[in-house]
């Protein structure tokens, strides 16, 4: 895999050309799970400006999943029996895992960032085991994930989930437990030993007690026991005082903003523009040459904090700007598993089934990504971490696998996919390279290296068609509307562009 150095130079000024194919494709991977030809060919020719603007308020107009029937079950809503209890808990776990990944398929910005969340804002379901909790958690990533940070900071610390993924269950004001204390600061807001002292950590984790009331019934609610506070001052980054939960959060919005706004600034453009965003320091003073990345996130991080830490402003400055659409922004990110399974679904359009959902599902744990399960607090570390020789043959023959399948339950849906990216030309022209190469320019994000990469693939489409076929004139001439095998042809076509490097790429 290439090591792609960030070289993009423009600035956050609005993108005002019209998009091509290109272009929209671009958006609609960074900002979803892509989109079908369809959709993305209506973007065609839209202002960026525009079409962003309808996104980010389809975002956030959304209401979240559905509650599930067993939203607020505790234990005592499962069956007595130990066996069965645990057959009800994995029935509802993959009914949940289906319906979040129908969301990531479904809802473009709002759950692309819910899932961005997640990883933000770590727990594990494997650590507290409460479904019900983990409902709530995911609701809270949704109502929150394009609202206000600070706002979601708040409500997130006091999600049944975290409050046991990271101890504060048991943080007794006799006792303080500094978990989340230290992760509030070095992985939520500000990043690790950035703004923050370990008497800090100290501080803060006695103001944070006293959720500690976990019920008599596993799974309940925890509540807030004032007997378990610790009601004495303490000094919580130079403000003291007799703070609690609440205070915390004021004063590390009012004594840090500059520095949370960076860090979660950071962290969109590695996300959404490049994973690279520390490019050669030219003034570690904060001055930079237009279109350098530390400039382009102190520029959003000032958004952030003029807008009180509203998220939509930020993204929307970012997803309508020249940096965003640059050439040196597209196809510099490795897909994260599911990016290469989802983005194929929503690319082909081809017909799919909760089976289908549920083996992706199980692809992406082999992969290292199981929903609802990152490896540890500090989430999956993306990127390149998801390229290694098992991961890589992992991908190689799980994508082919799921096209096998397709191939088989339907083949002329890859007829169809061809037709909707060659228009007349798949109608009546008889130049299988003609027909190839729209196919490969769509599901890659910038094509192939070179004419010699593209021959390779124009090979692997013609397949073992007798040349004379395409030449025209026969009483039977090749088209990709008419032939009767074209459909398997576009099927190995895709699967020798699955084992290609840019395949790995959005």
């Amino acid at each position: 895999m290439e090591y792609f150095v960030n070289c993009n130079t423009s600035t956050l000024a609005p993108y005002n050309t019209p998009l091509d194919r290109t272009k929209a494709a671009h958006l609609y991977r960074r900002l979803g799970f892509s989109a079908s030809v369809e959709t993305i060919d209506q973007a065609v020719g839209q202002n960026a400006g525009t079409l962003v603007d309808n996104l980010v308020n389809q975002a956030v107009a959304m209401p979240p999943s559905t509650a599930p029937a067993w939203a607020d079950w505790n234990n005592s809503n499962y069956p007595a029996d130990d066996d069965q209890a645990r057959q009800v808990r994995r029935a509802q776990l993959e009914e949940w895992r289906l319906t979040y990944t129908n969301a990531l398929l479904d809802n473009n910005l709002r759950d692309r960032l819910s899932f961005f969340w997640s990883n933000h804002f770590v727990t594990e379901i494997d650590v507290y085991n409460c479904n019900s909790f983990l409902y709530h958690y995911i609701n809270c990533l949704q109502r929150n994930s394009l609202g206000n940070f600070r706002t979601f900071v708040s409500e997130i610390g006091l999600t049944d989930a975290m409050l046991y993924y990271l101890d504060g269950a048991y943080n007794n004001g006799n006792n303080p437990n500094e978990n989340y204390a230290r992760e509030l600061y070095e992985l939520f807001t500000l990043g690790e030993g950035n703004a923050y002292t370990e008497e800090d950590i100290i501080e803060t984790s006695k103001a944070l007690t006293g959720y500690v009331e976990r019920g008599e019934i596993g799974c309940s609610p925890v509540a807030f026991d004032a007997e378990n506070f610790d009601a004495g001052n303490k000094t919580i980054l130079g403000q003291t005082g007799n703070w609690g939960y609440d205070d915390v959060i004021n004063i590390l919005f009012e004594q840090r903003a500059g520095s949370i706004a960076r860090f979660i600034c950071t962290k969109f453009y590695e996300f959404f523009v490049h994973p690279d965003s520390k490019r050669e320091e030219y003034n570690p003073g904060g001055t930079y040459p237009p279109g350098h990345p530390q400039g382009i996130i102190n520029e959003l991080a000032d958004t952030f904090v003029a807008n009180n830490f509203e998220i939509a402003p930020v993204l929307s400055q970012l997803f309508k700007s020249q940096h965003f659409f640059d050439d040196e922004a597209i196809g510099v990110i490795i897909k994260s598993p599911y990016d290469m399974y989802l983005n194929t679904l929503k690319e082909t359009s081809f017909a799919y089934t909760d089976t289908t959902l549920s083996e992706i599902n199980n692809y992406t744990r082999l992969l290292g990504q199981e929903m609802f399960d990152p490896f540890d607090v500090a989430g999956w570390q993306r990127d390149r971490s998801w390229i290694n020789t098992n991961f890589i043959i992992g991908r190689w023959l799980t994508i082919e696998t799921i096209l096998e399948t397709f191939y088989q339950n339907n083949n002329e849906q890859f007829r169809a996919f061809g037709l909707s990216l060659t228009g007349n030309d798949g109608l009546t022209s008889n130049n299988p390279d003609v027909i190839a190469r729209p196919i490969i320019d769509f599901v890659l994000p910038k094509g192939l290296l070179d004419e010699g990469e593209y021959e390779k693939a124009f090979a692997a489409f013609r397949s073992d068609i007798d040349p004379t076929y395409y030449e025209g004139g026969n009483d039977e001439t090749w088209t990709l509307a008419t032939w009767m095998t074209a459909p398997f042809q576009v099927y190995l076509l895709l699967q020798y562009l699955a084992r290609q490097p840019e395949f790995q790429l959005k």
